[in-house]
């Protein structure tokens, strides 16, 4: 029967390394979470992505005003239509 050969010192080395990022890795997710945990959200429960916006139809933007508002439109001489 053929024996088992030993690990060789490089495959030990190269575990080692492998086992140590992994700490490191979980090492840097636990600061991220309790960096994120700390932080104080400006919006208070809200998303920020829809904060400000209430249900229903929205304004125009300013750039748009002047499609609605007649006040706005200048009169050509081919408008009397």
């Amino acid at each position: 029967m053929a024996k088992r050969s030993r690990p060789t010192f490089q495959k030990r080395e190269k575990e080692k390394a492998r086992v140590q990022k992994q700490k490191e890795k979980e090492s840097r997710r636990l600061e991220s979470k309790e960096n994120k945990a700390g932080q104080v959200n400006e919006f208070g429960d809200e998303d920020p992505d829809i904060a400000g916006i209430r249900p229903g139809p929205q304004p125009l933007p300013e750039q748009w005003d002047h499609a609605i508002n007649p006040q706005f439109e200048t009169k050509t001489q081919g408008d009397d239509l």
